[in-house]
């Protein structure tokens, strides 16, 4: 019940549409946009890979390769994304993405990585490589 309210009521957008075109450049943007808001939560593919919590929110964190969450309309993934899913924690992008960043990212979604093929966020797993720290001041 809960999943069906959420898809009729209280995701809204339903009839716009995504006023960008899927071509390489838009996905490749909205994955870079995603590589940089979006993956410490859905994993850079979208669907968890290396994301240690990911099973274990309650309210679960959604793979975006699902069935449920591909047949939201465009604008209803955008509408998540801008203004966030409560109770979720899902967070608003509102004023942190433009339109376009925002757009982008719906497009992404639509073109998802199989899962695990990108790899896990490495500050997870302390793999992560530091910068070379600055020289010295002479």
């Amino acid at each position: 019940m809960t999943g069906v309210a959420k898809h009729r009521i209280l995701v809204r957008g339903r009839s716009n549409v995504n006023p960008l075109t899927a071509t390489a450049q838009n996905i490749a943007d909205g994955r870079e946009n995603f590589s940089h808001y979006c993956f410490a939560c859905h994993g850079f593919d979208g669907q968890g890979t290396g994301i240690p919590f990911f099973e274990t929110m309650s309210p679960p964190i959604p793979s975006l390769a699902s069935a449920k969450v591909q047949s939201y309309s465009d604008e209803q993934i955008y509408w998540i994304i801008k203004n966030g899913l409560w109770p979720s924690g899902m967070p608003a992008s509102q004023g942190i993405l433009n339109e376009d960043e925002m757009w982008s990212l719906v497009l992404y979604i639509r073109h998802l990585p199989p899962r695990g093929s990108l790899g896990g966020p490495c500050f997870y797993t302390g793999q992560c490589s530091a910068p070379d720290p600055p020289a010295p001041a002479k």
